[in-house]
């Protein structure tokens, strides 16, 4: 379902132009998961953020089920963001101002796709029926992680972008959060692009490829 081509993307510097991706071409197929690896530096989430439009490239391509992702403006490009994909990151982004339930239900009301009980069941096998009236400096830096996760597949988007999902946690948690990750990713029928610097972790995706001085190496 996303296929990236030839992809180049360059950050001005005092220097000139700083090289991050230097042709980087990638496959995911429907309903399967990739990790993606590298050094600090070598344009993970910068890739990430490409996939996710929140950046445009500077050659190259990404195709959604065949379509380019960059061809039809920044109306397009906003509703990939708000009903094709799910993000999960380190920093868990959850807002302040909303107790869990209304942190769990965003994304899935942006897209139009809110449903009480797929809703409900996330909250059960994340753990956070009992904390759906809390609000996130009330938690612990695992359930606020699990409430972003539950966000995330609300709305069953196409594509789940991870980026260090659980870089914040002990090892114990990190693998248990990501087992309940996938297990409930496969459930929601998404696809999952996850970063990660951890060997561990990543052998827990199906395939597994690392960004090296720009370029992809391995599958």
């Amino acid at each position: 379902m996303l296929v990236i081509e030839h992809l180049h993307k360059s950050f001005p510097t005092a220097q000139g132009p700083l090289q991050v991706l230097r042709g980087v071409d990638l496959t995911l197929a429907r309903g399967s998961s990739l990790a993606l690896m590298g050094e600090s530096g070598s344009g993970k989430s910068t890739l990430l953020h490409l996939v996710a439009g929140l950046d445009r490239a500077d050659s190259g391509r990404i195709l959604i089920d065949g379509k380019p992702l960059h061809g039809h403006g920044e109306m397009a490009l906003a509703r990939w963001r708000r009903e094709g994909i799910g993000l999960v990151f380190q920093q868990y982004n959850l807002i302040s101002s909303l107790d869990v339930a209304a942190n769990l239900a965003f994304q899935a009301r942006l897209a139009k796709r809110h449903d009480r009980q797929w809703l409900a069941y996330l909250a059960e096998r994340l753990g956070l029926m009992a904390l759906l009236g809390r609000y996130p400096e009330q938690l612990s830096g695992g359930q606020q992680q699990r409430v972003a996760i539950g966000r995330a597949l609300a709305s069953r988007p196409a594509l789940l972008l991870a980026d260090e999902p659980t870089g914040s946690l002990d090892e114990a948690s990190s693998d248990e959060v990501l087992a309940l990750l996938l297990q409930l990713v496969g459930e929601a029928g998404s696809s999952v692009l996850m970063v990660t610097h951890s060997p561990r972790l990543a052998a827990c995706l199906q395939h597994r490829c690392v960004l090296h001085q720009g370029r992809v190496q391995g599958s």
